[in-house]
């Protein structure tokens, strides 16, 4: 994901001459891109600054938090949907770092885009990694409730920590290697080329890649654990969805929801009107590339709305995280004293 609707800052190159607004329809927008782009204006001001500024300094703290509860939960059940979810947290985190504060705030708003082409270009390779992780360990978490649901016995055999390990560590190796390619990714506002073959390859890819397959993965998939819960319905009473059930559909729908506009926004780019001519377009995509960031930082809640296990670790852990502040604040007999009783006992039988 690169900062295609982010505005230059800098002065326009001498060949681009300032032209009107481009969205009334004209020959300016026939074929792919006009020979002379003009620039369109960034409606939307600073508000995604404001905006990314916020989902970085609430969403990142959320996702360390959901990391840690989620480790201490896989280590103590084993269960291999709390490793893709924890997997799924962690590619979350790298997404916020690398997009949402070196891509949008720190090279978009802070260094105002003057950055050499070489490290934007390097930047492109973890952004893209991120993003390809990201979403195909959905995919894996997808495929791990269909086997525990419609092949329970082949699950129950197969499944194991070190599977699901190995299982992530090669979805890890993948995104990265389908992430190399896109150090070649167009940046709309840096090149007054026209886009190539490749940049139009490129381009398709990532929406394969990222939305497109991982989504009709997601449909087959959630499609046959519904009609498994609902066939055996049939047969007495209704059966319970599982909170993992409950978790994956709610991931895998708040994914496709949050992504389609950028993927459209971005397709009606390549082949209807450019961005930098038309500034409905403009705000479209800024707006897009917000409702995608957002999908990084909505998992917590969605964990704590199913997931009673899941509210509990996370009280634990806020509650060990503040018990030390506590113990140091009192007087030091106190903390000592508190700290050798044994929980559970009855006032007055301390052993």
């Amino acid at each position: 994901m690169t900062l295609e609707g982010q505005e230059t800052a800098g002065p326009l190159r001498a060949t681009l001459l300032p032209t009107a607004n481009g969205s009334r329809p004209s020959q300016e927008l026939e074929g792919h891109w006009p020979e002379i782009p003009g620039r369109s204006p960034c409606v939307a001001g600073v508000i995604p600054v404001i905006y990314y500024s916020i989902l970085l300094g609430l969403g990142l703290p959320v996702n360390l938090l959901t990391t840690v509860a989620l480790a201490r939960l896989a280590a103590r059940t084993r269960k291999p949907s709390y490793y893709y979810l924890l997997a799924l947290t962690a590619s979350d985190i790298v997404t916020q770092v690398v997009i949402v504060f070196v891509g949008f705030l720190l090279q978009g708003a802070v260094l105002a885009r003057e950055v050499p082409r070489a490290v934007v270009r390097s930047a492109n390779i973890l952004e893209f990694t991120a993003n390809h992780a990201s979403v195909w360990i959905a995919v894996l978490l997808t495929v791990d409730r269909y086997s525990a649901l419609c092949h329970p016995l082949h699950h129950r055999a197969a499944s194991s920590p070190g599977r699901s390990r190995r299982a992530i560590a090669t979805v890890l190796g993948a995104a990265l290697l389908t992430g190399i390619p896109f150090y070649w990714w167009l940046d709309v506002w840096r090149d007054a080329d026209a886009p190539s073959l490749l940049d139009e390859v490129l381009k398709w890819a990532h929406c394969l890649t990222v939305y497109f397959i991982p989504c009709g993965v997601f449909l087959a998939a959630n499609s046959a654990i519904i009609w498994r819960l609902r066939r055996r319905s049939h047969g007495g009473p209704r059966p319970r969805v599982g909170k993992s059930t409950a978790i994956l559909l709610g991931v895998t729908t708040l994914f496709a929801l949050l992504w389609a506009p950028r993927i459209f926004v971005m397709l009606y780019h390549l082949y209807v009107a450019p961005v930098h001519r038309d500034w409905r377009v403009h705000l479209a995509l800024d707006v897009a590339n917000m409702a995608a960031m957002l999908n990084t930082a909505v998992n917590f809640g969605l964990y704590c709305l199913v997931s009673k296990t899941f509210r509990a670790a996370v009280r634990e852990v806020i509650h060990d995280a503040h018990l030390p502040c506590t113990l140091g604040s009192r007087p030091e007999g106190t903390a000592a004293d508190s700290a050798l009783k044994p929980p559970g006992l009855p006032q007055g039988a301390e052993m």
